[in-house]
């Protein structure tokens, strides 16, 4: 007789070694959760909305990281205090083209040599961009203020430049009185640079706290969707374009960013934001492309040159190649709508009545109440209309609307318009006489 015992240990031994047994759990009997919205590490799967705002709150943080490295600093819940702060300090050191229209010998036409002047200085020291929009501003500021003759004033912009550099500046960028001299070719001593600064900082009541037009371009770029580094480019080589004409003198900071803003996006063919534009803006938007269409190779050299590196996107040749093939900018608000057609109870397409209808079915309150006919329907007489029997209820309709869309069509990017121009080169020192005492 067979040991059933001895059997039966060998066969468990034998399945336990083929299917081994898993531990007991010591909280009792528990099952392995598959669901799909936990995981086995035990954290839940977000639902899609909550994705989509932590992807929001991340893009945000990384857009507020991106303008404190460009020295952008902006909180949400001040931004409505530093815009109206911001609006009161430009009125406050704004400057006057009817002063400035008074000067005995300075001409309009002298200030686009000066402004290249320090286009080109501004760009071999690599200042910072606000510098050099607040070194205009004391420039205006104090010729609306002074008398200023020909022989001084390459020596107000260069003390100009030198106070917006030491203001805005790191200090290992801000030239030295050594650099001025030589820039201007030894037509002024050092101590002239020191006494000229100076006097315009006492002239202007040392108030250089001015809300530049790269302040408020930067403002605007840092929303809720950041632009496209090629759109803020292309508005900040517009914003220089407006340092060198009278036109531009008269209108605050704030508007010509905006305007630039919204001229580069029409031109990179960005969608315009209609709720933004303002009278003045468009003002200034139709005299910065009246001046493009008709003045274009008219620019100035230097601020081409230095607009058409890559690390500008190359804005200049974008937009003189834009506008040398014709382009314009459109005022058309909106695009054409279609017109809603209106029902005639005398056309060859209305409905067909029986004899139940009433006059209050063919009043303007009420749409008439389409009814089968008794009879198939005559065909009309245009020849496009079908006159098939089959279709008694839907009668053609004559109404087609267009819509005229806007083609924005992309210039090519390889485009070289100037030559290479030579920096450190003599601007205005041949027009002084000598140098102050």
């Amino acid at each position: 007789m067979k040991d059933v015992s001895t059997t039966t240990s060998h066969r468990h031994s034998r399945h336990a070694l083929v299917y081994p047994k898993k531990r007991p759990s010591p909280h009792g009997i528990s099952k392995s959760h598959k669901s799909p919205l936990l995981p086995a590490n035990g954290v839940p799967r977000p639902s899609p909305r909550a994705a989509k705002a932590a992807l929001q709150q991340q893009r945000k943080a990384a857009q507020q990281q991106a303008l404190r490295r460009e020295t952008v600093y902006l909180e949400e819940e001040y931004r409505d205090e530093i815009r109206r702060y911001m609006h009161v300090m430009e009125r406050n050191t704004m400057s006057s083209t009817q002063s400035m229209d008074q000067q005995p010998e300075i001409r309009w036409h002298m200030r686009p040599c000066l402004v290249d002047f320090l286009v080109e200085i501004h760009f071999t020291f690599r200042l910072r961009p606000e510098t050099l929009y607040l070194t205009l501003n004391i420039i205006d500021r104090y010729v609306s203020r002074r008398v200023v003759y020909i022989k001084h004033y390459q020596l107000v912009g260069c003390a100009a430049l030198w106070i917006a550099a030491k203001f805005e500046d790191a200090k290992e960028r801000v030239p030295t009185v050594q650099d001025l001299v030589s820039i201007c070719h030894e037509a002024y001593e050092e101590s002239a640079f020191i006494q000229m600064e100076g006097h315009v900082l006492t002239t202007i009541q040392w108030t250089l706290g001015h809300p530049t037009a790269e302040a408020w371009l930067r403002l605007m770029c840092c929303g809720t969707i950041a632009e496209d580094m090629k759109v803020q480019h292309v508005a900040r080589f517009l914003m220089e374009i407006t340092l060198f004409y009278r036109e531009f003198v008269k209108f605050s900071p704030s508007t010509i960013a905006l305007a630039a803003l919204t001229l580069a996006r029409y031109l990179c063919g960005k969608t315009r934001r209609f709720w933004e534009e303002t009278e003045e803006c468009l003002e200034v938007i139709d005299l910065l492309d009246t001046r493009l269409a008709k003045n274009v190779n008219d620019l100035s050299e230097t601020l081409v040159k230095k607009y058409s590196y890559a690390f500008y996107s190359k804005a200049a040749t974008f937009v003189v190649q834009y506008y040398l093939e014709g382009g314009r900018f459109s005022k058309l608000s909106h695009l054409p709508l279609p017109v809603t057609p209106t029902r005639n109870s005398t056309s060859a397409f209305s409905t067909p009545m029986s004899t139940t209808t009433s006059i209050s079915d063919m009043s303007d309150d009420m749409p008439m109440t389409p009814t089968t006919p008794s009879s198939p329907p005559m065909c009309p007489s245009d020849p496009f209309s079908s006159c098939s029997s089959d279709d008694k209820e839907n009668m053609p309709s004559a109404f087609e609307p267009v819509i005229n869309k806007m083609r924005v069509e992309s210039p090519p990017d390889q485009y070289l318009p100037h030559d290479f121009v030579t920096y450190s080169r003599p601007a205005l020192h041949n027009l002084n006489i000598s140098s102050p005492r």
